[in-house]
């Protein structure tokens, strides 16, 4: 098992409309500074705070699979496709950006929080689908609990959300000093991005490896030649992290890696 912890000073930033918007990107695009480039099909990671709100004007995409993900506040959308919705805490937002589109963002606060993820599907036939976008409320996704462990599935498995790309995402929150335990399967890498809350990650044999993390810390994990198990520990306080499950290697190229 492979596992690296990434502080925020070694993720990317970024901002929008003279800093409304204030984004850390535990994966940023190919030519910033970023310590990690990409993980599998996960292409792009940006966590965006705006304390008041913000807007990002009409821009265009193609190929890609992209998620908005609301944390706190609103986030309106609007489309070329004629699409206008809006997203509220919880919910989620995918395009499938196919032969291309164009949309622009609203970000509206108080302390608005979202994550925008990009996935990477075979471009070279992605480019060739008609584009779709579709929304997602809080109470559309499957959450289970045990033991002081909240998983919420966004997408894979009973989600309501199926990309082309082979990507599972989980939000899980634990109460403190609770763990969870769960299995990175061979050939597929984990990433994790702790956004609130401090926690080790407990694996190898008998548990015996340990890596400690802290809150705005990125983590990749990795199976190497079988499937891996691995524990998150929880500390003194509650705890939230939001996990990317992807194939380490795809079989087909990837964009600028």
């Amino acid at each position: 098992m492979k596992v690296n912890v990434y502080t925020p000073l070694q993720q990317a930033v970024g901002s929008f409309e003279n800093g409304k918007i204030i984004e850390q990107k535990p994966i940023g695009f190919p030519q910033e500074q970023e310590a990690v480039k990409g993980v599998g099909p996960l292409f792009y990671w940006a966590w965006a705070h705006a304390k008041e709100g913000g807007s990002i004007g009409l821009h265009p995409h193609k190929g890609f699979e992209i998620m908005t993900y609301v944390v706190n506040g609103l986030v309106e959308h609007g489309d070329t496709l004629g699409t206008e919705s809006t997203v509220g805490p919880g919910g989620a937002q995918i395009m499938q950006t196919g032969s291309g589109v164009s949309h622009r963002e609203k970000i509206t606060g108080p302390d608005a929080e979202i994550f925008q993820i990009w996935f990477e599907p075979n471009l070279n036939e992605a480019v060739k689908r008609t584009p779709t976008y579709h929304e997602y409320n809080a109470e559309d996704f499957p959450v289970s609990t045990r033991s002081g462990v909240r998983i919420k599935t966004i997408i894979g498995e009973e989600a309501p959300v199926q990309l082309v790309a082979d990507v599972r995402v989980w939000d899980l929150t634990l109460e403190s000093e609770a763990e969870y335990a769960f299995t990175i399967p061979e050939g597929y890498s984990a990433a994790a991005l702790a956004i609130r809350g401090d926690g080790l990650w407990s694996f190898g044999p008998e548990g015996t490896s340990k890596a400690l993390f802290k809150q705005k810390d990125f983590t990749v994990m990795e199976s190497e030649g079988q499937a891996e198990s691995i524990r998150l520990v929880n500390g003194e306080q509650p705890f939230r992290m939001i996990m990317i499950q992807v194939p380490t290697q795809v079989d087909y190229p990837l964009y600028q890696r």
